[in-house]
């Protein structure tokens, strides 16, 4: 068998912009109320760090199994946004915040 050739998720800009996400994220989860952080907090910080932590994993796989951990990746991308409009809803983001997040 041949070897299949391998990602360096550090190069890939995709994953940059995840790992930035991620620490964004974990940014302004230090702001939310106390009550939040262990719910919604918890479910913004697991699947902010899934974005490029899929990614990473993902690499190091052949190429059709990398873009099966693409698509869980972007899966996460749409689930924190759906969060991200709870946080907004509840006034823990403001439209400023959530507006810069959703062009990453």
């Amino acid at each position: 068998m041949g070897t299949a050739k391998r990602h360096n998720y550090k190069n890939l800009k995709v994953w940059q912009l995840g790992i930035e996400i991620a620490n964004d994220i974990s940014d302004i989860l230090l702001k939310f109320p106390t009550h939040e952080r262990y719910d919604l907090g918890s479910q913004l910080s697991r699947c902010s760090v899934s974005i490029p932590s899929n990614i990473a994993e993902g690499s190091s796989r052949t190429d059709k199994s990398f873009s099966h951990f693409i698509d869980i990746a972007l899966g996460s991308s749409f689930e924190l946004l759906t969060q991200l409009i709870v946080a907004k809803h509840r006034k823990y983001i403001n439209e400023e915040i959530y507006n810069q997040l959703e062009k990453k």
